[in-house]
């Protein structure tokens, strides 16, 4: 068995929002891989744009740093647990990982989730506490909590000697001594040598590495990314394609070219040795979890099963009365072949063929996962209509209907409690554990199933006044809670084609609330807002004013409008009915009744009531 000492593998885990992507910036800004002059901007390695908007890390990242002449790969994870799936694989390459925590908020739900992963792997943990030199910081407290975290996840006791850093990853500094400020990170880079080790193998054995990541380019197709495990890779070299949950997948493959990391680009190489963190192309046919083997040693990696996904929606061709006035891709052949190349890199994905050849059922790992999907396809320029969410239940072997739980972590001001206790109650929320945390807050900690949370974050946002946070997790199935009380308010819909008018919308105002302004297009069957009442109310927008005299024909001017409410998408997923859709284009996103006609909606209605 050989050491590399020249290398380390290590992956970065924390919660969302704790500073992780923001330490990997400065890692990266103090081992010199940019020149002095270049302009490097903020949280480097959220290339993805909505990344940088939601503050999130959505992929999994490698980035390589020299120090010392040792290579430190880092793999920057998600936080967020929709996106476990790609946690689980990205902790296969790494030979031990840095855990960041905010030194005020502490371990968080999310965290809890890569760290027990990590931990069932028996990787080494090095935690580093951020944001100390926040005002209301307490990292004394939180490294008790670590500690008690790490205990609760794993009772060996093994890990309570786990070593602390104590840094400002925007400050560009790091620290062993609690309470001592340093220059630079150079503790850091000091602690990873020391405490991460370094990959070991046989570096003369026969070839084996296992693919974890598929990276996507349109020059060269699929990029396999994964660490050699074993033996030496090189370029033009015969391989054999296997996997461990497929024993059936057996190809002979050539390697076409080898990338290895340097900061944040890749780097052509010849040849790669064991231990490598390394991206290959030429193997079309290229999977995650796939192994490549030595010709003769046919030797398969074990790979772990990805967790499977919670909650589903309908995709479909937008046959709206505005379908194709705003997107570039309107067919359905374009929505499958762009559903399907997602699948090769979004390992937690599922894509179905309906009955109709312009719908798909595409399941995910919760709300933010799928809303992820739809939001990257529109600002590609596609158009799209969509279903409200619904959980995916399963049955035990009794035949008892189980359904997917989420553990709920709400930090929110006393003053609020009353409202959350409420609503989280009526969702068949059961609260776990209640502890006053500082500053007047509390946490307050339930189980409840994921049904109850789809519609519940605009919700809780509201009854907060903003000051709340909710955390959510995963957590496993469950006997069926019991029936949760849908939407209590109707729907105004549009009565005819046209364009929305302030006297039109001044009438309907009273209704409830708009989600339009005038000078909107509309359609009949289009929902303009939500009624104040149950029931859904057909009003007439584009409805004028009778010009009796010049006077009163402008007078539509002094009509005092109330503002519309503008919904995310995710608000607008958590708002619609079971027989609405939301069409989506690169422009707008708009709610519309599944049945457009009125006369046949009464229809329906009337006939499900008999």
């Amino acid at each position: 068995m050989n050491t590399r000492n020249d290398i380390r593998n290590v992956a970065i885990i924390a919660h969302v929002d704790h500073g992780k992507t923001t330490l990997v910036d400065a890692l990266l800004k103090q081992s010199g891989i940019f020149r002095e002059n270049q302009h490097v901007q903020e949280r480097v390695m959220d290339s993805n744009d909505l990344e940088r908007e939601r503050g999130i890390t959505i992929l999994s990242k490698n980035t390589a740093i020299d120090y010392k002449g040792t290579k430190i790969n880092i793999v920057d994870t998600p936080g967020h647990a929709d996106f476990g799936g790609e946690v689980e694989r990205v902790l296969k390459m790494v030979n031990g990982v840095i855990l960041v925590v905010d030194a005020f908020e502490g371990p968080m739900p999310q965290t809890k989730f890569v760290l027990k992963k990590a931990l069932e792997l028996s990787l080494p943990v090095l935690v580093c506490v951020n944001k100390v030199d926040r005002p209301e910081a307490r990292p004394v407290e939180v490294v008790d909590e670590v500690l008690e975290l790490l205990l609760e996840l794993d009772e060996s006791e093994r890990y309570l000697e786990s070593p602390f850093i104590f840094a400002s990853a925007i400050g560009g500094w790091a620290s062993t001594d609690i309470n001592e400020k340093k220059d630079t990170m150079e503790d850091m880079y000091e602690a990873i040598l020391e405490h991460i080790p370094a990959p070991q193998g046989e570096l003369d054995g026969p070839v084996q590495l296992l693919i974890t990541t598929i990276d996507y380019n349109e020059y060269v197709g699929r990029i396999g990314v994964g660490k050699v495990e074993r033996g030496t890779v090189k370029v033009n070299q015969d391989v054999m394609l296997l996997n461990h949950l497929e024993p059936e997948k057996k190809h002979k493959v050539r390697i076409g070219k080898l990338y290895e990391y340097n900061g944040l680009a890749r780097v052509e190489v010849t040849e790669a040795k064991m231990g490598s963190i390394i991206a290959l192309s030429g193997i079309e046919q290229i999977h995650i979890g796939d192994t490549l083997t030595d010709l003769e040693v046919q030797e398969t990696i074990e790979f772990v099963k990805i967790s499977e996904p919670t909650i589903a929606m309908n995709f479909s061709v937008n046959d709206s009365p505005f379908a194709g006035q705003e997107g570039k891709f309107i067919t359905s052949r374009q929505l499958r072949d762009r559903l399907m190349k997602e699948l090769n890199t979004n390992i937690s994905l599922r894509v179905e063929e309906m009955d109709t050849a312009d719908t798909f059922k595409v399941s995910g790992r919760g709300e933010l996962h799928l809303s992820i999907l739809m939001e990257t396809m529109r600002r590609e320029g596609y158009e799209l209509q969509v279903s409200k969410p619904e959980v995916l239940f399963k049955r035990d072997e009794n035949g008892k209907l189980l359904e997917p739980m989420e553990r709920a972590v709400i930090d929110v001001p006393e003053d609020f409690m009353g409202p959350v206790m409420e609503k989280m109650g009526t969702r068949k929320g059961e609260m776990i554990n209640m502890q006053q945390s500082k500053g007047g807050y509390v946490r307050l900690d339930f189980s409840i199933p994921t049904r109850g949370l789809i519609g519940y974050r605009s919700e809780f946002l509201t009854d907060t006044k903003g000051n709340g946070i909710l955390n959510t997790i995963f957590d496993g199935y469950q006997p069926y809670k019991g029936d949760i009380i849908a939407r209590s308010q109707g729907s105004l819909v549009a009565f005819e084609d046209g364009v929305a008018v302030a006297y039109g919308l001044f009438n309907a105002q009273d209704r409830g609330i708009l989600f339009i302004d005038p000078g909107q297009k509309v359609y009949q069957g289009m929902v303009i807002g939500s009624n104040s009442r149950s029931g859904d109310i057909d009003v007439n927008v584009c409805k004028r004013k009778q010009a009796t005299n010049m006077r009163a024909s402008g007078s539509d001017e002094s009509l005092r409008l109330s503002p519309p409410k503008r919904m995310s998408l995710e608000e607008i997923l958590e708002f619609i009915d079971e027989d609405e859709l939301v069409e989506i284009t690169p422009k707008s996103m708009r709610i519309r009744k599944k049945v457009l006609d009125k006369t046949q909606r009464a229809r329906i209605t009337a006939k499900n009531k008999k």
